[in-house]
């Protein structure tokens, strides 16, 4: 049979207004069908989707806990059976938070491994065993951190699980594009790329200051460098920051001689 033509786009961890709610948007902009995924975020995936019908796109909302295997599968298969075909896949979903380092406890290392790196894996591989029966492939982008490379104190347990993002991904391109060499997996690790709504502007200034191109709070930066992996088909097991040069600069090494 021949495969529907609107391109589609699954982007995990979109429901709520963050990074990839975003990306989301920015992709609807471009004529691609969008599948939300959220996992307690409801009211917001759905606000989401009327949002973007009412300017034309063709756009669902699906419910998983991305930590859990069976769900993943199930909503990428609704997915497919919704839309036909999953293009792209863009692994936002995530957790963070502040944990001293003596009080970390192996469930929070096990929270963070579950839903950074396991549902990055489980979602990456579900769609790409869709992807790798398409005549066009299709193109994933995992999330990253470029904080893996200079980590800062009270979030290893953050740290570890992202920092298996970029082997991941070196996995999932070889794995797929062995399968189908036009499947391709990519990563972007991003910067201050948005402020949470309740940033003091003190630290919204020293994260600005921190990076060396004095911007932030730029999500459409991330969004722009999918449409890149989306668009490169001679790119695959690649990882891309997207932080300012917030990963070789610190503000000291401006006054440094």
């Amino acid at each position: 049979m021949n495969e529907p033509k609107k391109k589609v786009a699954l982007i995990t961890g979109s429901g709520r207004y963050r990074v990839g709610n975003v990306i989301a948007r920015y992709l609807a902009a471009k004529d691609y069908c969008i599948a939300i995924h959220y996992n307690s975020s409801a009211d917001a995936a759905n606000q989401t989707c009327e949002e973007l019908r009412q300017q034309g796109t063709d756009c669902e909302a699906y419910q998983a806990d991305v930590a859990n295997q069976p769900e993943v599968d199930t909503m990428v298969n609704a997915v497919h059976g919704r839309f036909g075909r999953i293009d792209v896949l863009v692994t936002t979903s995530s957790i963070w938070g502040t944990i001293p380092f003596d009080d970390i406890t192996a469930d929070d290392l096990q929270k963070n491994f579950a839903v950074n790196t396991l549902g990055t894996f489980f979602a990456a591989r579900a769609a790409g065993r869709v992807m790798v029966n398409q005549s066009e492939g299709g193109s994933i982008v995992t999330i990253g951190d470029w904080s893996i490379e200079r980590p800062y104190l009270d979030h290893a347990a953050y740290f570890l699980s992202k920092g298996s993002i970029p082997t991941l991904t070196r996995v999932l391109a070889l794995e797929l594009g062995h399968r189908n060499p036009r499947v391709r997996v990519n990563c972007i690790h991003p910067g201050p790329v948005m402020f949470p709504p309740d940033t003091p502007e003190s630290e919204k200034e020293d994260l600005i200051e921190s990076t060396l191109l004095k911007m932030a709070d730029c999500p459409e930066m991330v969004a722009r460098a999918v449409e890149f992996f989306i668009q490169n088909t001679f790119v695959t097991g690649t990882c891309l920051p997207v932080d300012g040069g917030r990963h070789m600069f610190t503000p000291s090494d401006a006054k440094r001689k």
